[in-house]
């Protein structure tokens, strides 16, 4: 089980029709996937997010961190996730960027743990194959026009799922029209978030919170930057509970996100908080607390498989963030299946070992990085 070699790859895929919300106009998809191999010649894999600066994740993680895994022992995971943190995130380390490319090298290792031993992953961490609710996420339902984005949700309903979650940041206004069209044409039984995208100002904040109230909207996701803890306090004042977390990284990020007590459904990414040793700490946290474990994940199949692994294996689960943008290669070339939305709009774990997908490294090798930005820049904003 030594680990004889770290690899990442930075792929891009361009969009040609992509959803206009808070950062801009989608024009490419770019991630990171990791490969893991043993010295027995067991191969795991894992994401790391793209943090829009995909090819920087990657060099993180060929030019610097493989330095300091190569040689250990796969299965121990702790072991890895300290060793990285001593070496690169506890001082002078471009904590963030340590943080997302660690996570691939630790969904990889847990990948090959499970494949030693023929588990899957949710049995590996103590679970069970049940099912989680699911909602229609991804990079999707952005700053349509109401009817056409009325469309979109029907679509995503005839997928399975019974809940959506719509994009904000937008003039508030417009955000409010935008629920309240679909509100009104799907009626109360369907389960409407909002994700603001870290693009809205407190005032924007108080200004939709009593319409979203009024309009039974389940959560509202990230209205400001991680780092703006004063207004997660002013804002917290409606019983829409506000969530947020996939912008925040490792346990010690969320510790104080939970203990100012202001954001209540909790996002971790599992390709940008640490990976799944560190995730399970911050459910672990969160359940101490009586939150929700609400995971962030919208890019690859690898870590759509891994969120409902997870999430099928702490007591604080809450919904599973489904894909329905299309197209993604992401999800249905460069992995098999990641999961399947059941007729009550819920996703189980894969029961194949590990992961459970498979990777095709072919698509990985036609799907090299592409220089530039990811997104076409909206409207200038003063900074928020």
């Amino acid at each position: 089980m030594k680990i004889v070699d770290v690899k990442a790859w930075a792929l891009s895929v361009p969009v040609e029709d992509g959803i206009t919300f808070g950062i801009g106009k989608v024009l490419r998809r770019d991630t990171v996937v990791v490969r893991v191999e043993t010295e027995s010649g067991i191969v795991g894999y894992g994401e790391s997010h793209h943090g829009r600066a995909a090819s920087s994740v990657a060099d993180i993680v060929n030019n610097l961190l493989r330095y300091f895994v190569v040689g250990m022992d796969a299965s121990d995971v702790t072991g890895v996730w300290a060793r990285i943190y001593e070496m690169q995130l506890r001082s002078h380390g471009m904590g963030a960027g340590t943080s997302i490319a660690m996570s691939g090298i630790d969904q990889a290792l847990w990948d090959i743990r499970g494949k030693a031993v023929g588990w899957p992953l949710y049995k590996l961490l103590g679970g069970s194959r049940r099912g989680i609710p699911a909602y229609a996420g991804g990079v999707s339902l952005g700053w349509s026009e109401p009817e056409a984005l009325c469309e979109e949700v029907g679509a995503a309903l005839a997928l399975g799922y019974k809940a959506v979650k719509l994009r904000g940041g937008d003039a508030p206004r417009r955000d409010i029209q935008r629920v309240e069209a679909v509100r009104k044409a799907f009626g109360d039984d369907l389960v409407i978030m909002v994700d603001a995208n870290t693009a809205y100002s407190l005032a924007d904040a108080l200004a939709v919170l009593p319409a979203f109230e009024a309009l039974n909207v389940e959560w509202l996701e990230e209205p400001f930057a991680p780092h703006d803890h004063r207004s997660y306090a002013q804002a917290d004042r409606s019983r829409i509970p506000l969530a947020a977390g996939e912008n925040h990284y490792t346990r010690f990020e969320f510790n104080r996100l939970i203990e100012d007590a202001h954001v209540r459904i909790l996002q971790p990414d599992l390709s940008k908080a640490g990976g799944i040793t560190e995730v399970l700490r911050i459910a672990a946290l969160g359940s101490a607390w009586k939150l929700p474990l609400c995971p962030h994940t919208a890019t690859t199949g690898i870590n759509m498989a891994v969120t409902i692994h997870v999430l099928a294996a702490v007591e604080n689960a809450g919904w599973f963030e489904g894909d329905i943008s299309t197209p993604n290669p992401f999800r249905d070339q460069l992995v098999s299946t990641p999961y399947v939305v059941a007729k009550d709009g819920t996703v189980s774990p894969l029961d194949r070992p590990g992961i459970g997908v498979e990777v095709d490294e072919d698509f990985i090798r036609a799907h090299p990085f592409i220089e530039g930005p990811a997104y076409a820049p909206g409207p200038a904003r003063m900074v928020r």
